[in-house]
């Protein structure tokens, strides 16, 4: 399906959400070009699923306006956007089978039924599940359901392709191979993408930008790499595994609101972020001496596993910001770690990363 070609200073998806709601605003600028992927994350509340719904017109704007290749869609209905979505429940058509579905966007937009079915067997094959083209929904498992569910979306090759968590109700196992399989599909596609993501590796794998949203707003966006190197939110830090903790630079220290302070070989002065993975924190019964600068007494909030070892949540004396620690679980049994226990952390200048706060 041919589109209109956006003029060389505009962008393939220009959109400014703006939906007000009793308690919350939500105010997002958000522009892409055709074959970026542009994850949006962000904690639960944060305006995410908002901004989704806002550009396939299934939530009205208060403000703000969704330019598609320089049309306005706008007030334009659901039905007449040229748009693909996948959703994590696949939400497919239980009675058609799975080519049928697949077929669905194509017909609706007046593919002769021959055409359409040989285009929604193509994707089948690209997928891998040609081989379940005659069967319904329930006949498939999830993973199955999900693949079907994006060639569905694809096919038609839609000016904006929507994705809410398309990997989250689906198995570990099962969600590497979709992801990997998604990835090639998304290099091929020369529309726009915008993926909603809880998980880090959907938006560092899958995405060429990423949108960080907090409180209804943008509070950092870049590529994939910028954002997961020098995050600017604990959401983002927990989300790819940093500790970040946010204070004011004096040249080699950072000092938290609460006066703690933390060493590292060199900070920006003014508000910064200082930026280190949980590995690095070693705690200790007591105060620890020797060459480590830092140290801190602090107290078990949770633990959890992770991995082969044991992620513990730590409470930092008179701070409102957490640090968290990885340790084996030998460890966690001779410091006898529990909620409540306290102990302290220690951790190396030189394991330390620090940048200014955006």
């Amino acid at each position: 399906m041919s589109r209109p070609t956006s003029t060389p200073d505009s962008h393939a998806l220009d959109a400014r959400v703006v939906v007000a709601r009793p308690g919350h605003r939500t105010d997002v600028r958000l522009r892409a070009d055709a074959g970026d992927v542009v994850a949006v994350i962000g904690p639960n509340g944060a305006g995410k699923t908002t901004v989704l719904s806002a550009l396939a017109g299934l939530v009205g704007l208060d403000d703000g306006c969704v330019r598609v290749h320089d049309q306005d869609w706008t007030h334009r209905p659901v039905p007449e956007r040229d748009l693909g979505v996948v959703f994590s429940g696949q939400q497919l058509f239980p009675h058609l089978d799975a080519a049928a579905n697949v077929a669905f966007g194509l017909r609706s937009r007046g593919v002769r039924r021959r055409d359409a079915a040989a285009t929604a067997h193509a994707w089948l094959e690209r997928f891998g599940v040609a081989d379940l083209a005659d069967r319904r929904p329930h006949e498939l498992s999830a993973g199955q359901a999900q693949r079907v569910a994006i060639a569905r979306a694809l096919a038609p090759r839609p000016a904006v392709l929507l994705l809410d968590e398309p990997l989250t109700a689906l198995d570990v196992r099962v969600a590497t191979a979709l992801r990997i399989e998604l990835a090639a599909h998304l290099t091929a596609y020369d529309g726009v993408c915008v993926l909603v993501t809880h998980d880090a590796l959907d938006a560092l794998t899958l995405a060429t930008r990423v949108l960080v949203l907090d409180g209804g707003r943008v509070v950092q966006e870049g590529s994939p790499t910028e954002v997961s190197r020098h995050p600017q939110t604990a959401h983002v830090a927990r989300l790819v595994g940093l500790n970040v903790l946010r204070g004011e630079g004096t040249g080699d220290r950072l000092v938290l609101p609460g006066g703690t302070e933390l060493v590292a070989v060199e900070t920006p002065r003014g508000p910064s972020l200082a930026s280190f993975p949980p590995a690095a924190v070693a705690l200790h019964h007591d105060e620890p001496a020797g060459s480590m600068r830092n140290r801190w007494p602090v107290e078990v909030r949770s633990l959890a596993p992770h991995g082969g070892a044991l992620r513990v949540q730590l409470t930092l004396a008179g701070e409102e910001q957490d640090l968290i620690a990885d340790v084996t679980p030998l460890s966690a049994t001779d410091l006898g770690l529990v909620p409540g226990r306290r102990v302290w952390a220690a951790l190396k200048a030189t394991e330390v990363t620090t940048y200014a706060a955006g």
